[in-house]
């Protein structure tokens, strides 16, 4: 079980005792991953209704993440034309 891939990246290495920095990373490395949230919407029940306004505005709010991401991206470029032609 120790060399499973999932196990490995839920595995945070207590160093020197530093307990608190560590169960940090365990937090973060979980909340990217989702569960923290998942175990919070468990807790109680979510009409079917819920659920799906839910996922729509998730994925509604991954494409507008995206669309921002690439449009950050490109103006970030340093490669680009110059638009004006050396005005």
């Amino acid at each position: 079980m120790a060399n499973h891939a999932r196990f490995w990246g839920r595995t945070v290495m207590v160093q020197n005792g530093n307990v608190e920095a560590a169960y940090n990373v365990l937090n973060r490395i979980l909340t990217q991953d989702g569960l923290v949230d998942a175990v919070r919407r468990g807790r109680y029940y979510e009409p079917p209704c819920r659920r799906r306004q839910r996922a729509a505005f998730e994925a509604s709010r991954r494409v507008l993440s995206a669309e921002l991401r690439r449009k950050v991206a490109f103006v970030a470029r340093s490669d680009r034309r110059d638009p004006w032609g050396g005005c």
